[in-house]
């Protein structure tokens, strides 16, 4: 479960089978995993309201949830989306972190996320 409240903007946009990265802002201001949407946003269920940690009244119901260890940090993603640090949102965001529970990313930004994350489990594995 993952709650998105009701003001989040892009929250209509989200569907079942979307694919969503997991970041964390400062510290550590990294990708920590990722997972695929086994729902729209919706409110919990009284069962579910009753388990949820947090303060959201609905949110997402997630599926495939992979955690990563090492996480991948934001600077070198951004380092490979915005080599020449020209692209004003990018910056803000690696600056500022996100600041939407739910931002929209091009499938470039989602497939940099990957590489770096490939890299550094390959950089682990050589240890």
């Amino acid at each position: 479960m993952w709650g998105i409240d009701a003001a989040e903007p892009h929250r209509a946009a989200l569907a079942p089978g979307d694919l969503a990265l997991i970041y964390v802002g400062p510290p550590p201001r990294a990708f920590v995993g990722r997972a695929e949407l086994a729902s729209a946003v919706r409110d919990w269920t009284p069962p579910e309201a009753r388990v949820y940690p947090g303060d959201s009244q609905g949110g997402v119901l997630l599926a495939n949830v992979e955690v990563w260890d090492p996480p991948v940090p934001m600077d070198a993603v951004v380092a490979r989306i915005d080599p020449t640090g020209s692209n004003p949102y990018v910056q803000a965001n690696a600056r500022d972190g996100f600041q939407n529970g739910v931002a929209e990313i091009t499938d470039q930004e989602y497939e940099a996320v990957l590489a770096v994350r490939a890299e550094l489990v390959a950089r682990s594995a050589r240890r």
